[in-house]
């Protein structure tokens, strides 16, 4: 498995989505800062007193002191007073006056200069930080099961979900839409799969409605053999073919708004329809018990919960706690933050969403800390010869 966005198109590949973007070491991005040589019997006086005014909220990886030794050895103390404004010229007028009078009182002479914007992510990425300002590096402690590797078996399995997640997104006669399948991976059972339904008056949606249909849903998924589905893929960046996914709901999320027809819903998401059909599944399978946090479910687990002759086991699932879902694209933002309050532990798509993707394309909240939720984030690239193919069957399918 890579942790890389460069991925060869003949191969199958799952590629591990970073919380944050990665840089050459040489073209992190900067900022400038208004710093300042001090005494070193000062410095921790300054320390505290910049900590209280100017706290470096958004630069909390810089290190407010920067020590480097002079001529003979001598040590030499530069403190990072605050992020520059105005100009950028250092003047006077420029500063916030509790860091002006900081500079007159202990008559410091300031000066501009640049530290790094973000985090280290890496060993390397940090030894060049410490080539502008020293900063903080926190390796990753976290070991979400797939994030440093997959197994053969693991492997072949997550390829066969995403086939047939492309499946059900190729399924329309003479268009394309999303498609997401919920996973519970302890057991490798299909829990809910849908496709987008925000068109609700059209043959396209009464095909899409066929694979979920809450009614007849159990009996569908007891009938699907996944590993007989035909091997397919979609990516959009196939422009020639790029008009059959105008339906793609995740691709044209504000789409909904430029309707002149009532028809277009702009919540029935893949994503968010599936999370629907999970919990229907979960009523039907579990109606006379109460969803319980995993809070909860420890504490019950240690007393060694018994009801009515059931084990905890027998509880309704709480959400989606601990499943995998998979999605032919990128989710939008919308689906993604869904999948956050879903408590989903993994995420894997096939194709990057370059308009609206909310998982590396053009926002990335896995990497959002102030969520109280975060999954781990997966491409899975199937072979290039299979997107042609099952493109130009739909468009053959369309035209016929």
């Amino acid at each position: 498995m890579k942790n890389t966005e460069s991925v060869s198109p003949q191969v199958c590949e799952i590629i591990h989505i970073p919380e944050k973007p990665s840089f050459l070491p040489h073209l992190q991005p900067t900022v400038n800062v208004l710093a300042s040589v001090i005494e070193p019997k000062d410095a921790n006086t300054l320390v505290r007193k910049l900590n209280q005014i100017a706290p470096l909220e958004n630069l909390q990886h810089v290190k407010r002191v920067r020590k480097k030794c002079i001529d003979g050895g001598t040590p030499q103390l530069s403190l990072l007073l605050c992020m520059t404004v105005g100009n950028d010229d250092g003047e006077d007028d420029c500063m916030p006056y509790e860091i002006l009078e900081l500079v007159k009182s202990y008559q410091l002479s300031t000066f501009i200069t640049r530290v790094c914007k973000y985090a280290a992510t890496s060993k390397e990425e940090w030894d060049e930080q410490c080539k502008l300002w020293p900063t903080s590096y926190h390796p990753p402690t976290y070991n979400s099961s797939g994030i440093t590797g997959f197994s053969e078996e693991e492997s072949q399995s997550v390829f066969g979900f995403m086939r047939h997640t492309i499946t059900l997104a190729t399924s329309s006669v003479g268009q394309v839409v999303n498609a997401a399948v919920i996973v519970d991976p302890s057991t490798k059972q299909v829990i809910a799969s849908a496709c987008d339904q925000v068109i609700s008056s059209a043959s396209l949606a009464n095909e899409v409605s066929k694979e979920g249909s809450c009614s007849n849903y159990l009996e569908n998924l007891k009938a699907s053999n996944l590993e007989n589905q035909q091997t397919s893929l979609l990516d959009g960046s196939v422009g020639e073919f790029k008009h059959i996914t105008d339906n793609v709901a995740c691709l044209h999320p504000w789409q909904w708004a430029l309707r002149s027809s009532g028809c277009w819903h702009p919540l029935q998401h893949a994503a968010i329809v599936a999370i629907e059909y999970s919990a229907a599944r979960d009523l039907q399978l579990f109606p006379d018990y109460k969803a319980r946090s995993p809070l909860k479910k420890q504490k019950i687990e240690e007393s060694g919960f018994q009801s009515n002759g059931h084990s905890y086991q027998s509880l309704r699932p709480y959400l989606c706690t601990g499943y995998d879902i998979y999605l032919a694209w990128e989710p939008c933002a919308m689906c993604a933050m869904a999948l956050v309050h879903q408590r989903v532990r993994r995420i894997f798509f096939s194709s990057p969403n370059s308009s609206a993707g909310a998982l590396g394309s053009v926002h990335r909240l896995q990497g959002e800390r102030s969520l109280n939720h975060h999954y781990a984030v997966f491409r899975v690239v199937l072979p290039e010869e299979v997107v042609r193919n099952k493109v130009v069957d739909g468009k053959t399918s369309g035209s016929g």
